[in-house]
C-alpha cells in the first residue's frame, strides 16, 4: 500500500484508485488583466480594443500576435479616416483674383 494511492475493494479484488488531480498553481499560466476598455464610439476602434481581450486567455508568447493584429487594425482605422471626404475646400478669396480689364483702363 502507498500513502499517495488509496486502494479500494471491488468484490474479491483490490483495485488501485488514482487520486484526483487538482490543478497546480502555475504563476506563468494565463490570467486576465481585467484592464477596462472604454468604448470610443468608433466601431472600428472599439472592435480592436475588444480584440485586446483575447490576450487575457493566452500565454505570454501569444500576446505578440494579438498586439500586432490590433496595431494593424488601428492603423487601418486611422487610414480610413484620411480617405473619407472632408468638407469642401474654401473658395479662393476675392483679394487674389485678377482685376477686371475694365478697371485697369480708366480715363
Amino acid at each position: 500500500m502507498s500513502d499517495s494511492v488509496p486502494d479500494a475493494t471491488v468484490g474479491d479484488e483490490t483495485v488501485e484508485v488514482e487520486p484526483e488531480q487538482q490543478p497546480e498553481y502555475d504563476p506563468a499560466a494565463p490570467a486576465p488583466l481585467n484592464v477596462p476598455r472604454t468604448p470610443t464610439g468608433n466601431a472600428d476602434v472599439d472592435a480592436q480594443l475588444e480584440r485586446l481581450g483575447d490576450a487575457d486567455h493566452l500565454a505570454t508568447d501569444g500576446h505578440l500576435e494579438v498586439y500586432e493584429d490590433v496595431h494593424r487594425g488601428l492603423r487601418d482605422a486611422l487610414t480610413a479616416l484620411d480617405a473619407r471626404p472632408g468638407p469642401p475646400a474654401p473658395s479662393p478669396s476675392y483679394d487674389q483674383r485678377a482685376p477686371s480689364p475694365s478697371y485697369g483702363t480708366r480715363s
